[in-house]
């Protein structure tokens, strides 16, 4: 007795609804991850600002720090820009305590 099986030509692979959702979202998870890895770089352009650190005398108030370091006289916005670099919620300093200003 022998057997014999027959081979339909063009015999195909056909995916079900359910294999075409799978395959759909694996192709969008590829892609994904492809944008992730490639936007995942830096897209700042400026350089970190140059500093250097002070330290608070005895008397001394942020506005005098800032007098001292705002080359274009507005010592309101280097007071600002101070309490910034060094994440400053008020503009009240002590004795010993050590500021990043600008160079």
């Amino acid at each position: 007795m022998s057997t014999t099986y027959a081979v339909r030509p063009g015999n195909t692979l056909r995916l079900t609804r359910r294999g075409r959702v799978v395959v759909f979202a694996l192709a969008m998870l590829v892609v994904l991850a492809a944008f992730l890895l490639l936007s995942s770089g830096s897209v700042a352009t400026n350089t970190p600002e140059a500093t250097e650190v002070v330290m608070v005398g005895t008397g001394d108030t942020l506005w005098d720090i800032a007098a001292e370091h705002a080359d274009d006289g507005d010592v309101l916005e280097m007071m600002a820009h101070i309490k910034d670099l060094n994440d400053l919620d008020s503009g009240s300093l002590q004795a010993g305590q050590k500021l990043r200003v600008p160079a």
